[in-house]
């Protein structure tokens, strides 16, 4: 016998949630774990992962992660499950496999959705477990968690307050080491949400702009507002946005005369995830080798 793989996960999880209403995620975990897998051996039901975390109970909160990417789950509060159309429509076929996730355009789409332009990655990659090398696995591992991470912090920069969205990118570019800030007032700004000191006596400033938006993208009325707003006070403006700029806003704000410079969900929680803003180091592991010198020293 041996613990279920994630996706294997996938049912038992929709199954105990189409029961209820809504359930917290580690409430959700227990009932799965005592519903399916209560028969297996004490050692395995025990069994750690190297951070300490029970390994079962884990698996199935990557499983539960996975259905969130794919609109199968969705979460109707904070630390809150419950199942979505989707997933009942999975539940009704009796079944819902790894390929059936990994094809699907949902998941495709929300794992695609903080990938970076620079990384001209084949979505999804597959790992050949026996022809990959340890570092491989571990690179592979490492990406995917950094995927979800990324992903779950631009989902929770989407259903942000506003106003508090803004400061969050102030204390991002403070952060980045661009001096103190200044947060504007929040009726007639003209369009600038902060303002950023680059020196000590505020000789060089930076503006900033900070739209949250789910799916709308910041058009070439949005930059043309931002720089009228600008004015003769600087020639530095940075706009950020949770989704994207369509091509209109990118040629104005390249064409402008003004240095501006767009960032937009991806590189943003690029950004923060860097910086480590908005998240936190969970664990950090050694990866040793043999000390040559050691052995062949005198």
């Amino acid at each position: 016998m041996e613990l279920p793989k994630y996706h294997e996960t996938f049912m038992p999880i929709l199954e105990t949630l189409s029961s209820i209403e809504s359930i917290s995620s580690r409430e959700l975990a227990i009932r799965v774990r005592d519903k399916y897998y209560s028969d297996l051996p004490k050692e395995l039901l025990d069994k750690k992962t190297s951070t300490g975390a029970n390994t079962l109970i884990d698996r199935i909160l990557w499983g539960k992660s996975y259905l969130k990417m794919g609109k199968f789950v969705f979460y109707p509060k904070r630390g809150m499950v419950q199942i979505g159309e989707k997933g009942k429509q999975a539940l009704a076929s009796g079944k819902l496999l790894l390929s059936d996730l990994q094809n699907d355009p949902d998941f495709i789409q929300h794992r695609s959705s903080v990938k970076s332009k620079k990384e001209d990655k084949t979505e999804l990659e597959t790992v050949d477990v026996d022809n990959a090398s340890p570092q491989d696995l571990i690179d592979t591992g490492f990406e995917t968690i950094e995927t979800e991470v990324k992903t779950e912090l631009l989902d929770k920069l989407k259903e942000l307050d506003p106003y508090f969205f803004e400061k969050v990118i102030l204390i991002l570019l403070k952060r980045m080491g661009y001096g103190d800030f200044i947060e504007t007032s929040k009726t007639g700004d003209g369009g600038i949400d902060g303002i950023i000191n680059e020196d000590k006596l505020g000789l060089e400033k930076i503006y900033t702009q900070a739209k949250r938006y789910n799916e709308n993208k910041v058009r070439e009325k949005d930059i043309r507002n931002f720089i009228g707003a600008m004015s003769g006070d600087t020639s530095k403006g940075v706009f950020i946005t949770t989704s994207t700029f369509d091509d209109s806003a990118i040629k104005k704000a390249r064409e402008a005369h003004h240095s501006i410079i767009l960032i937009d969900g991806p590189k943003l929680v690029d950004l923060m995830h860097q910086y480590n803003v908005g998240v936190q180091v969970k664990t950090t592991y050694e990866v040793k080798e043999i000390d040559n010198d050691f052995f062949e020293g005198e």
